[in-house]
């Protein structure tokens, strides 16, 4: 489990890329770099990370669900993510 400041982190940082987002893509179109360089560095898209939304854990994440494979795979075993069932042959 990683750290609570090391998930506020990662929530500012998002706040900050959805917020810069539409002035990034307008300087970047209108070519004024020297303006980008101005804006915060957590800004960027960049320099987000992929967390677990449970655990904030940055390995072994899976895209489609948003979790860790630790995490993932409980809740999958309690049948608490619709569609997912475990496989046997």
């Amino acid at each position: 489990m990683a750290k609570e400041s090391i998930k506020a982190r990662q929530r500012k940082r998002e706040y900050l890329v959805d917020r810069y987002a539409e002035k990034r893509a307008q300087l970047k179109a209108e070519g004024k770099y020297d303006e980008l360089q101005k804006l915060p560095r957590n800004a960027s898209p960049v320099r987000l990370r992929n967390r677990c939304k449970i655990t904030g854990k940055p390995r072994g994440y899976i895209r489609v669900f948003g979790l860790c494979r630790n995490q993932f795979r409980q809740l999958a075993s309690d049948g608490k993510i619709p569609g997912v069932t475990k496989s046997s042959w």
